[in-house]
C-alpha cells in the first residue's frame, strides 16, 4: 500500500507542506511550472533551496497580487473599517505569515516587536498602492471553480477552505456568508491550498498518516490585541485530532496547515512500518535551535487491517421484492457488504437472515436505514477486526479494447482479475 507519512514536529503551515510534497515528486522545478500553469489569478509560485540546522530542503515562496506574503501580512491589520475580518486576517494571513515560514511564529517576544515595526513600514510603503478589498466564501468558490485543475482537486480545495471559514465563523460569532477574507491573504491561501491538493493528487497515496500536531504555546498579536496560542480559529479546526503544545514558544500551527491535514489525514499517530522510498523537507524562513521544517515520507506498507461493524437481523414477513429493494438501498448508502441467508425461524416459518458490514462511524446511520427499510424490530451487532488486501484498478489495452483489471496485494500475495462488465461487453460485441 502506497503510504504518505507527514511529520509535524514543528507544527504545520501550507507553504511548508507544499514545499515538502514538491520534493517527494522528485522534480521540484516541474512542480513549480505545473503550479504556475493552474491559472490562479495574480499568483506566482517559486521553490527555493533552504538550509536549516545543516539540513537542506525546499522553501515555497508565493507572490500574490505582486506582494510576497511577509510583505503584506501586517499592512491590512491597520484598517478598522473591516475590523472583524482582520481577526480573520490574523488567522488567515497570520496563517500565511507562518506559512511563509512560520517566520513570525515562534519567538513572539521578538517577532511581534518586529511585527509592529513591519506593520508601520509596510503600511507606509505598501499600503499606498494595494487596495484593501475583501472577498467572501462565494468569491473563493468562483476562483477555485475556474482553475485548470481536476474536479477532485476543486472539491478538496473547497472542503479545506470550508473548514477554515467554519472555524472563523465560530470564532467571531458570524455566519459564514458574513466572513470576509483580505484579498492578498486570500490569494496566498488559495495558492497554498490548491497547490497542496494538486501535489497530493499527483503523489496518489493510498493512505495518509499524520503525526500529532505541535501547536506551540504562548500568545500572538492580532488586530484586536493579544490572543492565546493556538489562536481561536486554529483551536476550532483541531478539535478531535491529537495535538500538543511542545516546548517552542509561538504559533507553530496555522489555520491553513491544520485544515489541510484534518481534511486529508486518514489517521493520526506514529509513523507506521513502511519501506521509505523518498523523503521531502519543507522549510520555513526563520532559524531556531530546532530545524524549522515539515518532513514527509512516501513508501509502501502492508495493510494492517481495520475494524468493521457486523449487523445481523432476521425477517420472516418480507417478500422477495422487498428484500431485494432493502439490500439495494443498504449497498447504495455505502454498506461494505450485504448478503442474505435462508433460515428456519420460530413457529416453523422460513425466514431470511441479513448480514451486513459497515464502517464503525456509520453504525447509527445504518441502524436507522435498516429499521426504515425492513420489518425487523431488532439488530444484533459486533465490532470485528479484519485483514484485507490493498486494492487498485489498472487499465490494460488488449486487441479487443481497453479492459479494467482489479489488482489486490499484500501479505506477499498479488492477485489480478479483469472487470466482469468489461469482459461481458467485449463478449457481446463478438
Amino acid at each position: 500500500m502506497k503510504t504518505l507519512y507527514i511529520e509535524c514536529n514543528m507544527g504545520a503551515a501550507g507553504d511548508m507542506l507544499l514545499a515538502s510534497l514538491a520534493e517527494l515528486t522528485g522534480d521540484v522545478k516541474a512542480c513549480e511550472e505545473k503550479l504556475n500553469s493552474l491559472g490562479i489569478p495574480d499568483v506566482t509560485y517559486n521553490f527555493e533551496k533552504s538550509v536549516k540546522c545543516g539540513i537542506e530542503g525546499t522553501h515555497a515562496r508565493v507572490v500574490a497580487l505582486g506582494v510576497e506574503e511577509d510583505e503584506h501580512m501586517h499592512e491590512h491589520h491597520h484598517h478598522e473599517e473591516h475590523e472583524h475580518s482582520h481577526e480573520h486576517s490574523h488567522e488567515h494571513s497570520h496563517d500565511h505569515e507562518h506559512e511563509h515560514e512560520h517566520e513570525h511564529e515562534h519567538d513572539h517576544h521578538h517577532e511581534h516587536t518586529h511585527e509592529e515595526h513591519t506593520h508601520d513600514h509596510h503600511h507606509d510603503h505598501e499600503g499606498e498602492h494595494h487596495h484593501h478589498h475583501h472577498t467572501h466564501m462565494s468569491d473563493i468558490e468562483n476562483i477555485i471553480g475556474g482553475l485548470n485543475v481536476s474536479d477532485n482537486v476543486k472539491q478538496d480545495a473547497l472542503a479545506v477552505y470550508g473548514l477554515i471559514a467554519e472555524a472563523e465563523s465560530k470564532a467571531h460569532g458570524k455566519e459564514i456568508s458574513e466572513i470576509h477574507f483580505h484579498e492578498v491573504g486570500t490569494m496566498d491561501a488559495v495558492a497554498d491550498i490548491v497547490g497542496v491538493c494538486v501535489l497530493l493528487e499527483q503523489i496518489g497515496a493510498d493512505k495518509i498518516v499524520v503525526s500529532p500536531l505541535a501547536t506551540g504555546y504562548g500568545q500572538v498579536r492580532c488586530a484586536h490585541g493579544i490572543l492565546p496560542v493556538p489562536a481561536p480559529a486554529t483551536a476550532s479546526i483541531i478539535e478531535g485530532i491529537p495535538t500538543y503544545s511542545g516546548n517552542v514558544e509561538g504559533e507553530l500551527l496555522t489555520p491553513t496547515g491544520a485544515a489541510l491535514l484534518k481534511h486529508f489525514a486518514d489517521s493520526f499517530g506514529q509513523r507506521p512500518v513502511m519501506a521509505i522510498e523518498k523523503t521531502g523537507y519543507g522549510m520555513g524562513k526563520k532559524d531556531f535551535a530546532k530545524a524549522n521544517m515539515l518532513r514527509t515520507f512516501i513508501g509502501s506498507s502492508e495493510d494492517e487491517g481495520d475494524k468493521v461493524i457486523e449487523f445481523k437481523f432476521n425477517v420472516d414477513d418480507m417478500t422477495g421484492e422487498e428484500i431485494g429493494y432493502a439490500t439495494g438501498i443498504l449497498m447504495q448508502e455505502g454498506a461494505l457488504d450485504v448478503y442474505t441467508t435462508p433460515i428456519g425461524m420460530k413457529k416453523n416459518r422460513p425466514g431470511i437472515l441479513f448480514t451486513m458490514l459497515v464502517k464503525p462511524e456509520d453504525k447509527e446511520k445504518f441502524a436507522k436505514l435498516v429499521f426504515e427499510n425492513t420489518t425487523t424490530i431488532g439488530i444484533r451487532y459486533n465490532e470485528m477486526d479484519r485483514f484485507k488486501l490493498a486494492r487498485r484498478e489498472e487499465k490494460v489495452l488488449t486487441k479487443y479494447g481497453e479492459v479494467r483489471v482489479k489488482v489486490t496485494e499484500g501479505y506477499g500475495v498479488i492477485k489480478a482479475k479483469p472487470e466482469y462488465d468489461d469482459i461481458s461487453a467485449i463478449a457481446n460485441q463478438e
